[in-house]
């Protein structure tokens, strides 16, 4: 399973972000050419998807053309060219730069929940409200509905998610004498201090290198430190009582060698997982299925649980990842393109599908609750229905959550401040008020109003 965030983006994609905001750029193919504000009919549909037509279609996920197939053989007209230049940090440079020449962007393309912004700055997405889009609220979990709709719009559809869980060392925890997961994270650090005293094992890790993983502890903590009014108008609020709460928890854990600061994604991090290093990992529903693959030497060890709450008796959850199909300005074939993000992320084996076979976690209702999807129980996890147990998990994520035009700055900020301060095993607590004050003067530098 790949993961569905990224610790940094390249400098090219910075330019490119910066260049498209400062000039207030919007893509040369005609601002929203190919859009629409009246709804379109059903006969213009049908009409459409009877046409010959070939749509191109960016995305990262691997094997995607079993979905693909299955919209083809509903509209045979219909032809749709997959390409993958990469995941998002190497797509979206190569999107900007597409759009911004009027050439060469694709129908559709794969974004990730917080660069949706990003491209709605620069007019770069096509409003699906006028092609169905509001209609197909029903289908999804309210809070990733939120992630691509607001009271301006439908901007993508949602694909998969990353609600946050915690899977855990049941022999490592059994070795300390605990017999079951931290229910709060009073718990947790209790926790912590047993399992190193009793087996030497770090109770997890806290890499330095992931704003994904430290954003979604913000969440999860009740935290809202992004707003984005569509327009002009940001909201930053990083350094908060939320998210101090957060860094100040973790910073502690640190400070008593209870908790690792290795960075994630590599070797070293994945020999971790395999030698005992860390007794559990708070990671999202994507996380299972990639440890399974990281740590085969482990199998029938793990077990799946819910985040540890901050208060007891509460059942909260935040996110990590997840992503979205977008249509693009530009695009000749609107209602094609349309029809095909819908049908993609909506259709019942097309779900049922990329849930299956290539681990995304669902977004719809309809998949989340099928019990080809949640009856599956896990050797890895001693048999556990882990999948089950992390769509129970999908519905207690805020429904509040929002993101700023310009993540590709606050993420590499992340590294230049709290995560430098993670990694160091330094100031956690000014370095998020740095964090906060250099995303702030970004935000003017744009040309932004902060709220």
């Amino acid at each position: 399973m790949m993961k569905r965030t990224h610790a940094a983006t390249t400098l090219v994609s910075l330019a490119v972000a910066s260049t498209l905001i400062l000039s207030g750029c919007t893509p040369s193919a005609g601002g929203n050419a190919g859009s629409t504000t009246a709804p379109v009919s059903q006969a213009d549909i049908d009409k459409a998807m009877q046409t010959p037509t070939t749509l191109t279609f960016w995305t990262w996920v691997p094997d995607i053309q079993q979905e693909v197939d299955l919209f083809e053989a509903k509209y045979p007209a219909i032809k749709v060219e997959v390409v993958n230049v990469g995941t998002g940090t190497v797509q979206y440079p190569k999107l900007r730069t597409a759009l911004k020449a009027g050439k060469g962007a694709p129908d559709v393309a794969q974004i990730e929940y917080q660069y949706i912004p990003s491209f709605r700055q620069t007019n770069s997405l096509v409003n699906l409200q006028p092609y169905g889009g509001d209609e197909l609220k029903s289908k999804y979990v309210e809070w990733v509905w939120n992630q691509v709709a607001d009271d301006k719009g439908v901007w993508s559809v949602p694909q998969d998610s990353g609600p946050l869980g915690n899977l855990y060392r049941s022999d490592i925890y059994s070795a300390a004498g605990l017999s079951q997961a931290p229910a709060t994270w009073a718990d947790f650090a209790s926790d912590a201090q047993t399992i190193k005293d009793k087996t030497g094992s770090y109770i997890s890790n806290l890499p330095g290198n992931d704003p994904g993983q430290i954003v979604g502890l913000f969440w999860q903590a009740g935290a809202k430190p992004f707003s984005y009014d569509g327009d002009k108008t940001v909201g930053i609020d990083l350094d908060s009582a939320a998210t101090q709460k957060v860094v100040k928890f973790w910073q502690d854990l640190i400070d008593k060698d209870l908790v690792s600061t290795d960075a994630d994604f590599n070797d070293a991090w994945y020999q971790g997982f395999s030698s005992d290093k860390y007794a559990s990992w708070q990671t999202a529903a994507w996380g299972p299925v990639f440890l399974q693959g990281t740590a085969a030497n482990t199998s029938g060890k793990w077990t799946a649980a819910k985040i540890p709450q901050w208060n007891a008796g509460d059942d909260v959850s935040g996110n990590w990842g997840g992503s979205s199909d977008a249509v693009i300005t530009g695009t000749k074939n609107p209602i094609a393109a349309a029809e095909f993000s819908k049908f993609l992320n909506g259709d019942a084996e097309s779900t049922l599908t990329f849930a299956n076979k290539q681990f995304l976690f669902p977004t719809t209702t309809d998949t989340l609750t099928s019990s080809d999807f949640t009856g599956q129980a896990s050797e890895f996890y001693g048999g556990q229905k882990v999948n089950e147990l992390f769509a129970g998990v999908s519905d207690t994520v805020s429904t509040d959550f929002q993101w700023l035009p310009f993540m590709d700055y606050v993420y590499s900020s992340f590294n230049d401040t709290l995560g430098t301060a993670i990694a160091d095993k330094a100031d956690m607590s000014s370095a998020l008020t740095a964090w906060q004050d250099a995303v702030v003067a970004y935000a003017k530098q744009q040309g932004f109003t902060v709220k």
